[in-house]
């Protein structure tokens, strides 16, 4: 699998990884990620250390998971993007919708 997750010591904190290609593929794994967790958290953090690859279904899953985590740019930070994926968030704009670390 290529999604990841792990919770904070304190359990406010998800943290979900992609490795690989971030697209359709993925689309379930990454839902469930955040659905299924024993609890809600207070951030959610995406980390794209291994992530390859962005497409467009990607983006679409970024925004549901920032209206699952309450619609707040501080609710949920993207981390660690490789430049050409960083690149295509920039250009969509997201560092306006997301914090970007």
């Amino acid at each position: 699998m290529s999604v990841h997750t792990c919770r904070s010591g304190d359990g406010a904190e998800l943290t979900i990884s992609v490795d690989g290609r971030f697209d359709f593929t993925v689309h379930e794994d990454f839902r469930l990620a955040y659905e299924n967790a024993a609890a809600p958290a207070a951030r959610y953090v995406v980390d794209l250390a291994h992530a390859e690859y962005v497409d467009s279904s990607a983006l679409g899953m970024l925004l549901l998971l920032r209206e699952h985590a309450g619609r707040t740019t501080r609710r949920v930070s993207i981390r660690n993007a490789r430049p050409h994926v960083e690149r295509v968030l920039t250009i969509a704009n997201f560092h306006k919708l997301f914090v970007m670390a």
